[in-house]
């Protein structure tokens, strides 16, 4: 199971500071996990320049120019956000047995190690 998944709330926590132009304390929901390269593309967080080759839709339409778009960042330089707290925490791992409709199964649950609330 991993500790950041696709929809969690997370806290950049290194890298220039936000007062020299970078990115470190903000706060964004994880859009895409990229597992192979340990990255998380974080919403609002990042953001690249890339030069599109224009070009023309069916429609007529031009496309292309100037886009700006989030890039990945390293899953070591983000942190979990507590729920209770809204403030960094690292995330821990329980194993709970839970029955339904009789029968008993045993499930990792992700866990806040700050406050202890369940992720």
């Amino acid at each position: 199971m991993a500790n950041i998944k696709k929809g969690d709330l997370v806290q950049v926590i290194s890298g220039r500071s936000q007062a020299r132009g970078g990115d470190r304390g903000k706060q964004g929901r994880v859009i895409e996990v990229l597992v192979e390269k340990n990255r998380v593309i974080v919403e609002g967080v990042n953001f690249v320049t890339k030069h599109v080759r224009v070009g023309q839709t069916q429609r007529g339409t031009k496309t292309g120019g100037i886009e700006t778009h989030e890039a990945p960042i390293h899953v070591s330089n983000v942190a979990l956000v507590d729920p209770e707290t809204k403030k960094p925490t690292r995330v821990g791992f329980r194993t709970e047995t839970v029955t339904k409709d009789g029968v008993t199964k045993t499930v990792r649950v992700r866990y806040a190690k700050k406050s202890g609330k369940d992720l």
